[in-house]
């Protein structure tokens, strides 16, 4: 079957590379979001996709059926559904969107195929419920899933709610219930084949990259370190490099053993009635320099997200912009084979 992808909040295209990741044969028809650096990040990939800055709310049966698109992916906003946010669910503008799609889903003939991505706590929200009775209403079958790149090999943390459908024929596993895993695979194997942070560090990071003394003088000690020989890392969000907390690991090329002897030392100092002097603050600061502590690359974190090493940025994108708008991305080899269940099994 030849697949005429339409891809909405399409952003820097992770839905297409997840969709060249499944081997699928077909195109990308249409990608639509409202913005304009995601846009010319996507355009600058994909020069022959037809990339639109558009209101999804615009979009109409007659459009859809135009394009002759067969098969939806999208990853709406996420912010409505967020722990950090207010979880307004449905009340939260941002949600006008998804409410738009659902009721244009049941219109759509020519949709066999539907794949979205949201954040994890979107299953319980009344946008979701919203999203299945649409799905109900058009005659798909479905299954949902929370799942995260480390079951995929990839040395990073990201859970998130995906959830597939398709018209012609039920999926041969359990419905009712979200899966934690993908079908017919088990946690024991997913660990014992797991990457290493090694595998996607760059020789060459810019000196950019090293965390700022202020921060590492006030922050190191809430932040989470990655060692080379480790297989993880915490979600990149896109306040990372500009918030400490939560949004993302930082790296040294230090053993687990060598920062540790570091900041023993450097907790040593900090318990010694004596530390304010300049002296043992210059010492501590001499210490943690020694640790070599950075920010993941924007490269690196584009592996840790799965995106191939065709992609790049186009030489006006900020360092800023990069790091949000791969905070705003998917994990392109998750979505990749959730496309390989939707369209085979």
């Amino acid at each position: 079957m030849e697949f005429r992808v339409l891809e909405l909040f399409s952003g820097i295209g992770g839905m297409h590379y997840a969709f060249k990741y499944a081997q699928l044969s077909g195109e990308v028809v249409a990608a639509l979001d409202v913005n304009t650096v995601a846009n010319a990040v996507y355009a600058h990939n994909y020069k022959g996709t037809n990339v639109k800055t558009r209101n999804i709310q615009s979009l109409t049966d007659k459009e859809v059926a135009k394009l002759k698109a067969n098969m939806l992916l999208m990853s709406p906003p996420c912010q409505p559904h967020t722990r950090q946010g207010l979880q307004r669910d449905i009340d939260d503008k941002r949600s006008c969107a998804l409410s738009h799609l659902c009721s244009l889903i049941p219109q759509c003939e020519t949709l066999q195929y539907v794949l979205m991505e949201n954040v994890k706590g979107f299953e319980g929200s009344q946008a979701r419920n919203q999203f299945i009775e649409a799905l109900q209403k058009a005659g798909f079958h479905w299954r949902e899933f929370i799942l995260t790149p480390s079951q995929f090999n990839v040395p990073n943390t990201r859970h998130r709610y995906y959830c597939i459908a398709r018209r012609d024929k039920d999926f041969p596993f359990e419905a009712g219930k979200v899966w934690e895993q993908m079908p017919g695979t088990s946690a024991e194997y997913t660990q014992q084949l797991m990457s290493k942070i090694s595998d996607i560090i760059e020789t060459d990071a810019p000196l950019e990259t090293l965390v700022p003394e202020d921060v590492l003088t006030k922050r190191v000690l809430v932040m989470d370190i990655v060692h080379p020989d480790q297989s993880r890392s915490m979600c990149f969000t896109k306040g990372y490099t500009h918030y400490t907390e939560g949004t993302g690991s930082a790296y040294t090329p230090l053993s687990e053993e060598e920062s540790h002897r570091i900041f023993e030392a450097v907790k040593a100092i900090d318990m010694d009635p004596n530390n304010s002097t300049c002296e043992a603050q210059q010492r501590r600061l001499g210490l943690l320099r020694q640790v070599k502590l950075r920010y993941f690359t924007p490269r690196e974190v584009a592996r840790l997200m799965s995106f191939p090493e065709g992609f790049e940025f186009p030489t006006e994108t900020t360092n800023r912009q990069k790091y949000r708008l791969l905070g705003n991305s998917i994990n392109v080899r998750v979505v990749g084979e959730l496309l390989k269940l939707l369209t085979t099994l």
